[in-house]
């Protein structure tokens, strides 16, 4: 009797413990995973913000690859890339989202999931620029054409000064004032410039013939070389809106991003940067002639003149710097890893490409 009592009484702890294991297993199961902070940088169409929803195609992403991982998290905001970076260094933020460049100098301080989007840099101007004297006298700097036309200028004054000296020496009917002497021959000298006729050409015999014929050809040289530089500037403004490559970049202001690979591309080819928060600053820029051209990732400019179209606004010339997008993560966090796992099998099924046609649709 006292063994069937032991047996019962052993029986029904091991079914009491049983009962409290299975709860906590449970819940242990069902528990979510301890809240982390996802930073993000807005940047159309891969980080946007309508009201206090985040939406995009990277926050779209980055919730399909923690939806299976059961990651508990909330967003917070960064100003620019330098400053969402440095948050994920120091341990602010756990995840940095947005269109997110992977460098070596970023590498040195945060680790990259697995690249989800090939990109690069492209140029954004305005259209419908007027080619107007300021803009013709730039040309004619960067074309060399107008260092030329200063040392025409210095020639000019030095025949007229010559003119004067050799006509009051030689000609009895030239005026006795200087004034008066230099006058007559400034005007003999531009019309010969101008239009290559000679007023005095009779007044020196054939001395005075011979010195007028010489005087033409160099008046025909010159107007149309005048002609010329000024008719090819104009036509190389009108033609390509004055910027089309790098090639036209230097000399003039140039629009980015604030912490961005376009700003630190831009430095390595010492170009006049100017940083701005963000694209709809840089386009306002743009639009007040503080910046001639912005130069961000190809995906942003391309998708903001597109959803613009009131704002006249080009993206020119090749894709140039060809980079990848990836999430950032801290060092030594193995979240990185199975992110990149999540990535991998959405890219198997041909998610991330179901994403990139939606954004940008079927052209890449």
């Amino acid at each position: 009797m006292k063994v069937y009592f032991r047996v019962a009484f052993l029986f029904c702890a091991l079914v009491a413990m049983a009962a409290l294991a299975r709860p906590a297993e449970a819940q242990n199961e069902t528990s979510p995973s301890p809240p982390i902070t996802v930073g993000v940088y807005l940047s159309p169409p891969f980080v946007t913000k309508e009201g206090e929803r985040y939406s995009g195609m990277a926050i779209e992403l980055w919730e399909a690859t923690a939806r299976p991982l059961r990651l508990n998290y909330s967003y917070r905001q960064y100003p620019t890339f330098d400053a969402l970076i440095a948050a994920v260094h120091e341990g602010e933020a756990d995840v940095a989202v947005s269109n997110l460049t992977i460098t070596k100098e970023r590498v040195e301080r945060i680790i990259f999931s697995q690249p989800w989007y090939d990109a690069g840099l492209r140029i954004m101007v305005a259209e419908g620029e007027d080619t107007g004297f300021w803009q013709v006298l730039g040309g004619l700097e960067r074309a060399g054409h107008l260092r030329a036309m200063a040392w025409l200028v210095f020639i000019v004054v030095i025949a007229t000064i010559v003119l004067a000296l050799f006509c009051r020496r030689f000609d009895k009917s030239f005026p006795a004032s200087w004034h008066e002497g230099l006058a007559e021959s400034f005007y003999e000298v531009m019309s010969v410039a101008t239009s290559g006729k000679v007023t005095r050409a009779n007044a020196l015999s054939w001395i005075g013939r011979i010195s007028g014929g010489i005087w033409m050809v160099c008046g025909v040289a010159v107007i149309a070389y005048v002609t010329s530089s000024v008719t090819s500037v104009m036509t190389a403004l009108t033609l390509t809106h004055q910027i089309n490559s790098l090639a036209d970049l230097p000399g003039r202001n140039v629009g980015v991003l604030g912490g961005s690979v376009a700003e630190s591309y831009s430095n390595e080819l010492r170009l006049a940067t100017r940083p701005y928060p963000d694209i709809d600053s840089a386009v306002a820029g743009l639009a007040s002639g503080a910046i001639a051209a912005i130069i961000g990732d190809a995906p942003v400019l391309e998708y903001y003149a597109h959803t613009n179209p009131a704002t006249p606004l080009s993206v020119v010339g090749p894709i140039f710097h060809p980079d990848k997008y990836g999430f950032g993560f801290r060092q030594g966090d193995t979240l990185s890893h199975e992110i990149t796992l999540q990535i991998l099998a959405l890219q198997e099924v041909g998610e991330i490409e179901r994403l990139r046609r939606k954004y940008f649709g079927n052209e890449q």
